[in-house]
């Protein structure tokens, strides 16, 4: 009897947990860590890292953590991810949760995930995601960005594109394009994670949005490997 009472009092409280949790708790809140991650990995590799200067560039990041691609060379590229705006005072908004697809980049057998973060060079890049879908290539110039912790990135190539892509598979990391890919807006975890009311032009914007627990290791993460310029100039 005293061993059932004690099982019923906690199926009890996992229920009550369970309800009081909020929305965010448990998919979004982990895409978000795994984004945040993944960043830092990726700016901690030693010597071979995304360029600082093109981080202290960056007008918006995205990261999206897992990304498949498909089998035998044919297949597509899905994944969900999260991109975070800077703001005209050069700090980092909330992010807005998104996802990609789109076709295949390069050769490949089988099926393999990809770690994927593309920087936008330009607000002219990235104001496509503000209406809710960009196409990298057509509606913004993507390309394999460079990869070096201090080295210095080319004028012509800022220029010609306005996204700069990478990927992290099976421990290598290097530039990628991502050419055909599109990128769109998940409002459904957005509206899980900041109410019903906002959608990711909201967000994206510049409308207050409040930060909560869901989001903030990502942007945590964006202060600290892109932090605020001295200097911030309208791009």
């Amino acid at each position: 009897m005293f061993k059932h009472k004690n099982l019923l009092i906690a199926f009890v409280m996992l229920f009550v947990l369970a309800v009081s949790m909020p929305a965010w708790a448990s998919d979004e809140s982990e895409r978000a860590m795994k984004a945040a991650n993944v960043l830092t990995e990726v700016m901690q590799i030693p010597e071979n890292g995304i360029p600082e200067e093109l981080m202290e560039r960056a007008v918006a990041v995205a990261v999206v953590p897992h990304m498949v691609k498909g089998a035998f060379g044919l297949g597509g590229t899905y994944g969900k991810g999260l991109v975070s705006r800077r703001g005209t005072d050069g700090k980092w908004g909330a992010p807005a949760f998104i996802e990609i697809g789109g076709g295949s980049f390069g050769l490949q057998l089988g099926v393999e995930a990809t770690d994927v973060v593309l920087v936008f060079t330009s607000q002219d890049g990235f104001k496509g995601l503000l209406d809710g879908k960009v196409k990298l290539g057509a509606d913004a110039g993507v390309a394999a960005g460079p990869v070096g912790r201090k080295a210095e990135v080319a004028t012509d190539v800022l220029l010609k594109s306005r996204v700069l892509s990478y990927s992290r598979s099976k421990g290598l990391f290097a530039g990628i394009s991502l050419e055909g890919a599109v990128v769109t807006i998940d409002d459904g975890a957005n509206r899980k994670v900041y109410g019903k009311d906002l959608t990711g032009h909201d967000i994206l914007a510049g409308k207050t949005v409040r930060m909560n627990d869901a989001v903030a290791p990502f942007v945590h993460a964006l202060e600290k490997y892109s932090p605020q310029p001295k200097r911030t100039t309208q791009r």
